[in-house]
C-alpha cells in the first residue's frame, strides 16, 4: 500500500494538471473571500471565516473528482492495471493506496488556507477575538466531507477507462449527495416530517451540524459509513474489472 501511495503522489505532482488543480483551488479560494462582491470578507464586515466555509464545498466539489479521476481510469487506459495484478498486494491495498494518496493531496490544498485565519484574526478589533472552536469544527467537517468526495471520486474512476468521463460521473455524484438531497427535502410533497429525514442523508447537513464546533459521533459516523460503502463499492468495481485478465489477490 506504502509503494502504490508513493506512486501516486508522484504521479500527481508530475503532471501539471496536478499544479493547476492546486493553484486554481487556492485563486478561487481568494477570489471568492477577499475580492469577489457579496462574497468578500471585506464586504461582510465581520472577522468570520463563514464565508470561506460556505464556499470552500462547492470548491472542493470541483477539485476532488479532478484529483480522483486518473486514479483508475488511467491505469485501465495504459494496462499497468495488468502489471500490478503481477504484484503482492490486494484490492484493498491498491484502493487504500490510491485514496490515502487523495487525502494526503487534500490536505496539502487546504493547508494553505489556513493563512486566511491569521490575516482575518489581525484585520479584526484587538478586542474581538474570532470563533475558535467554529473554525476548527468547520476545517475538520471540511476534511470529512473532502474524503467523502474522494471515496466517490476513487469509486468513479474506477468505472471507466477515461478521465474526462471518470471526472463528469464524480462531480455529478458528488454533487447529488452533497446537496442533491437537501434540495429534494424543500419540495412541498416532503413538507410532512420526511423532510428532515431526507437531508440527514446529504453530505451538506451533517457538514453543517459539524460546522457550528460541535463534533457529533453521529455525523462523523455517517461520512465514515459513506467512505467505507465507496471504498467497498471501489472493491467490488475493481474485482470485477479485473476478473478476466486474471485478477488482483
Amino acid at each position: 500500500m506504502r509503494s502504490i501511495f508513493i506512486k501516486e503522489i508522484n504521479s500527481f505532482f508530475s503532471s501539471i494538471v496536478g499544479y493547476v488543480a492546486l493553484l486554481v483551488f487556492l485563486v478561487a479560494c481568494s477570489l471568492f473571500l477577499w475580492i469577489i462582491p457579496n462574497y468578500s470578507i471585506l464586504e461582510y464586515g465581520y472577522a468570520s471565516m463563514e464565508r470561506f466555509f460556505e464556499i470552500a464545498p462547492w470548491l472542493l466539489l470541483l477539485l476532488v473528482p479532478a484529483v480522483t479521476m486518473r486514479s483508475f481510469a488511467d491505469e485501465f487506459r495504459t494496462g499497468t492495471i495488468e502489471w500490478l495484478s503481477t504484484k503482492p498486494v490486494s484490492d484493498l491495498d491498491i484502493i487504500l493506496g490510491k485514496y490515502f494518496a487523495t487525502l494526503a493531496l487534500i490536505a496539502f490544498a487546504l493547508l494553505p488556507t489556513i493563512v486566511y485565519v491569521y490575516t482575518i484574526h489581525n484585520l479584526s478589533y484587538t478586542d474581538i477575538n474570532i470563533d475558535t472552536g467554529a473554525i476548527i469544527g468547520s476545517y475538520i467537517g471540511l476534511f470529512f466531507l473532502a474524503a467523502t468526495f474522494g471515496a466517490v471520486g476513487v469509486f468513479c474512476s474506477s468505472l471507466t477507462a477515461n478521465q474526462v468521463v471518470g471526472f463528469l460521473i464524480s462531480l455529478l455524484a458528488c454533487y447529488v449527495l452533497y446537496t442533491g438531497f437537501e434540495q429534494l427535502s424543500k419540495l412541498p410533497k416532503f413538507a410532512e416530517g420526511i423532510d428532515y429525514y431526507l437531508s440527514m442523508v446529504g453530505m451538506e447537513f451533517h457538514y453543517n451540524s459539524i460546522s457550528r464546533g460541535l463534533i457529533d459521533t453521529r455525523d462523523v459516523v455517517y461520512f465514515v459509513s459513506v467512505i467505507a460503502l465507496f471504498i467497498s463499492l471501489t472493491r467490488f468495481s475493481l474485482s470485477s474489472r479485473t476478473r478476466g485478465t486474471g485478477g488482483i489477490a
